[in-house]
């Protein structure tokens, strides 16, 4: 599972004008990556128009649609920080957003790990907070 988020994953400080375009940033480096296709990111967005994946304590895992993963070359996440926020509907506010391509099985393991350090609001603050990648892989790795 090594390599499934490194340094070039990670978009630190990022301000957004609302949830398409955070989710397109969170695809756009699995795409740079090589985990996913263009097209992807696009399933990241028909993803959220069926319910949303905001999960809560300030936190989205947009993610593709099942029928994208012929469009997953591996494995990764990225995760962006939008310290001010962005706007997921019903009232949320996500400042952490964590961008999944999972290939076969690995996709619920990798989900159900950030579900968990995601779940302690204190991490989640910790993340949105880090001052550099290495912070937030170190995080990351010590949970996933």
């Amino acid at each position: 599972m090594k390599n499934i988020l490194t340094a070039e994953k990670i978009m630190l400080n990022a301000k957004v004008a609302n949830k398409e375009e955070a989710i397109r940033l969170a695809g756009q480096l699995l795409v740079r990556a090589g985990h996913v296709t263009e097209a992807y990111v696009e399933k990241m967005q028909e993803r959220e128009q069926l319910a949303t994946t905001y999960i809560g304590s300030g936190v989205a895992i947009p993610h593709g649609t099942n029928e994208s993963k012929a469009e997953i070359q591996s494995t990764g996440i990225s995760i962006i920080q939008v310290p001010e926020g962005v706007d997921f509907g019903e009232g949320n506010t996500a400042y952490l957003l964590v961008g999944i391509a999972a290939v076969g099985d690995e996709h619920l393991e990798v989900l159900s790990n950030i579900a968990i350090l995601c779940s302690e609001e204190e991490n989640v603050k910790r993340i949105v907070n880090a001052a550099s990648a290495q912070e937030i892989i170190t995080m990351f790795s010590e949970e996933v």
